[in-house]
């Protein structure tokens, strides 16, 4: 959990994932290091690996659409303009984190933390 959140290398917990932190620079929204700068572990395990990150953003997604339909219902009972409103701006503010979030999960789905490659840089 703790690679996922801080966008860190799943097997050491050191290397950075992606080269810029700030996932609003659309620029560099999608690059990545293609190896840990820390371990050395290649990201991308094979070719087009990431496209399976696509199930992982859906289930954000829903997520994230579930999570605001019940706020704005605790808050008020909302029309289905708002509702439609609400969700895009959710969406579209949300979407470069998400896509990281995605990307970065299912990375860790296939990488396990290794404790021996913490520390000093192996590479």
């Amino acid at each position: 959990m703790h690679s996922i959140f801080k966008f860190k290398c799943p097997r050491c917990q050191e290397g950075a994932v992606f080269e810029e932190k700030n996932p609003y620079k659309f620029g560099k929204l999608f690059k990545m290091h293609e190896t840990c700068p820390h371990c050395g572990l290649r990201y991308e395990i094979e070719p087009s690996f990431f496209y399976g990150a696509m199930y992982v953003s859906y289930g954000y997604s829903v997520a994230l659409f579930v999570a605001t339909y019940i706020i704005m219902n605790l808050i008020y009972e909302p029309e289905i303009t708002d509702i439609i409103i609400a969700l895009t701006v959710v969406v579209l503010v949300l979407a470069p984190l998400v896509l990281r979030l995605s990307r970065i999960t299912w990375l860790n789905l296939f990488v396990k933390y290794d404790p021996e490659r913490r520390g000093p840089s192996l590479k």
